[in-house]
């Protein structure tokens, strides 16, 4: 395997290269309530004081998500349907519908693939963050961390489910399985709808949905990495920045959703209710 094809393919380079510096910026917000350190200073202090925070602070927020029974069981379940579309030639159909009738502009896939990928997504919290550090904004401070602690969890996950299963694409790429840029896109929607809710939450699925399609639709992705990167996401974006809330719209639950019609696949969002 070519490693090095490998981190360009996933840009995981950029990825990493947006962690390191992040680390120092978005983890300022949770220190917000020292008051020891003279004004000149205190960005500086606070930002040391939690990049050595950082480790534990995900690591509890890891545990807190993938210890939960429930999120234990949605993973179960996507995995299981991920399987279920590999056996039963969803995966295949999938992929030759959108070899024969993919209509996707240059220009837009390359758009979608930007916004979608986790480095574009490590670098908007970092930017977030550094406006609110400069309005002197806490709240939006907490928010960038909360964003940035989801994001390195999701990122983590993923990147060791991709290492572990190593599959490949439908083009032929290494480390297919679970979509990264559907998991990213689907954890940033699903933070932003804890902070905002649905008038936010609801356009940010749709634009994590088109994420998803495009990476089948290029065919750097199977139907079931979509899925299971989708669910990945979800789960791990209300976990951390919402953990008693659920997700609800005129009375349904709101979920990802990946499913295939008639051969052709699609992403975005479905809404339950039990009665």
């Amino acid at each position: 395997m070519d490693f090095k094809k490998v981190l360009g393919q996933y840009n995981i380079s950029l990825y990493i290269l947006c962690s390191l510096w992040l680390i120092f910026s978005a983890s300022a917000a949770k220190a917000l309530d020292v008051n020891d350190v003279n004004k000149t200073d205190r960005a500086t202090g606070l930002i040391m004081t939690d990049a050595k925070a950082y480790p534990k602070a995900v690591f509890e927020d890891a545990k807190k998500t993938f210890i939960n029974r429930d999120n234990i069981l949605l993973l179960l379940l996507a995995g299981g349907g991920s399987i279920a579309f590999r056996e039963t030639g969803i995966d295949d159909r999938a992929a030759d519908h959108f070899s024969e009738n993919g209509k996707m502009s240059k220009d837009l896939d390359k758009l979608i693939d930007v916004a979608g990928c986790p480095g574009t997504h490590f670098a908007a919290a970092g930017i977030w963050y550094l406006i609110a550090a400069n309005k002197k904004d806490d709240v939006n401070l907490q928010r960038s961390w909360i964003m940035f602690k989801a994001l390195s969890i999701n990122g983590a996950m993923t990147l060791t489910l991709k290492a572990a299963v190593r599959d490949h694409s439908p083009n032929d790429k290494d480390w297919a399985w679970p979509s990264g840029h559907t998991s990213s896109s689907f954890c940033a929607a699903a933070v932003l709808d804890e902070f905002y809710g649905p008038k936010i939450g609801i356009p940010a699925y749709m634009g994590a949905g088109l994420v998803g399609y495009r990476m089948m639709e290029s065919g750097d992705h199977w139907a079931s990495d979509v899925l299971f990167g989708a669910v990945l996401g979800y789960i791990v974006g209300h976990t951390v920045a919402g953990p008693n809330k659920e997700l609800t719209l005129g009375g349904f639950k709101i979920q990802p959703m990946v499913t295939s019609l008639h051969s052709s696949p699609a992403a975005g969002i479905g809404l339950e209710k039990r009665f």
